[in-house]
This record gives structure tokens, sequence and C-alpha cells, in this order.
């Protein structure tokens, strides 16, 4: 079975009295340890998408499972915890709280679980060492480069060892250098540490180092093969 299964889901939002479909029938399946790329024009629906997968946002109708879990019968009052568990986020902008410490970042997601301080010292360690921040946990965001914000940020999604990455034009804001240094990583938590990633990107050579290039346009969904990699 695929760790996600999206089921003939439509999202339609509604302002003065019109209807303003985004997402129209959308099928999607993503097997575990799968790095898959959404590309699209600009409302194309693919925010919208990714909002529904991390359970920010419930479609319109249709389907949404990932793991075992039927989003549509998560109960509000469930879903923050739900998603602390098992969704990491990654923005184009990076989200940092800029009065916290990298550390303090990173830990945020863990105080919404029943870790004790000891073990969420432990992950947030680990968390930072994966991404070579081991020597920032006391800086703060405005003494950090763009790329190294960017890698907090990262470690602050998986310190949880979440289900489901979810990157939201995660180079979007950095130069080129910066940007190939978090696509390579985003491949090692995919290789290395079996990670499945959905990315949003503009970028094609963002997207390449995904296994699938998924394209939306007007809501409706195409797949775009990639070559065998060697």
């Amino acid at each position: 079975m695929p760790l996600v299964q999206v089921d003939d889901v439509r999202k339609v939002y509604y302002r003065d009295g019109f209807e303003i479909p985004v997402l129209d029938r959308v099928h999607l399946a993503i097997d575990a340890g799968e790095f898959l790329a959404l590309m699209g024009p600009s409302g194309s629906g693919k925010s919208t998408l990714l909002n529904l997968l991390g359970a920010i946002d419930r479609p319109t109708s249709g389907r949404i499972v990932i793991g075992e879990q039927d989003l549509g019968q998560v109960r509000p009052r469930q879903l923050a915890a739900w998603r602390a568990r098992h969704i990491g986020f990654i923005f184009q902008l990076y989200n940092l709280i800029p009065v916290l410490t990298a550390y303090q970042n990173v830990e945020l997601p863990l105080l919404l679980t029943r870790l004790g301080r000891r073990e969420r010292k432990e992950h947030v360690l680990a968390a930072l060492a994966i991404v070579g921040l081991a020597d920032r946990v006391k800086h703060y965001p405005r003494q950090l480069s763009g790329g190294q914000e960017q890698r907090v940020a990262i470690a602050r999604a998986i310190v949880s060892d979440p289900t489901l990455l979810l990157a939201d034009e995660p180079t979007g804001d950095l130069d080129a250098a910066s940007a190939a240094e978090i696509l390579t990583l985003l491949e090692r938590l995919n290789t290395e540490h079996g990670k499945t990633i959905v990315m949003v990107t503009h970028d094609p050579h963002a997207a390449e180092r995904a296994h699938r290039i998924l394209q939306l346009d007007k809501g409706r969904m195409s797949e775009t093969r990639l070559p065998a990699r060697t």
C-alpha cells in the first residue's frame, strides 16, 4: 500500500457567493521513501495540495490517507498533535522565531509531544547534527546565513522523525550555491534516512533531484517521468 493515497480530491473556495475551484478530482499515490516534486504555474493548486497533505486544510470532497490514517477521520482538536508527530514542514522563508536560538527553534515541535526534557535534547542535537549545524546550537537566526537558517528549518522539520516531509519552495529565497546545498541535504534525507518528501518548486533543476515530477495546471494533475538514475 502507498504511504500517501489521495483519492478523487476536489478543493473549492467560496468568495462573494462564487465558487473558485482550485483542485479538480486529483488522484495521487506516494510510496514510502519517495521524493516527489510538484510543479505548475502560480495559482495551479500546488500549495493547496501541500496544505491538504499536511492537514492544514480539508478537501471539499474526496479522501486523503497517510499511513493508515484517513485525515477526514481526525477530529479538529487532534489535528495539531497529529501534525506534530507525522508532518514536517519546510517553508521558503524559513519561519524561524528571531528571539529563539537554533536549538530552541528546532525544539518547538517537540513541545507538543510527551517527550521529556532529556529526550527532547537528544532529538534536537541529532537533528542539528544531520543538517551540519551541531556547532550553531546557541546561534540566533540573525547570526546565520540564509542557507544556515534553512538548515535550522529543516532540522525543525525532521526533529520528530515525521512520516512525511512537505517542502514549499525550499530554495526559493536562496542563492544558487546555498540552494544546491539544501537540495543535496534533501536528497540525503531521502536516500540515507528514508524520508518521504513532497517538494513544491518552480525550478526545473531542483525538480530533477526528485524521483518523479508532477505537474498541476488549473487544478488538474499530470506526471513527468524522469530517466532512471545511474
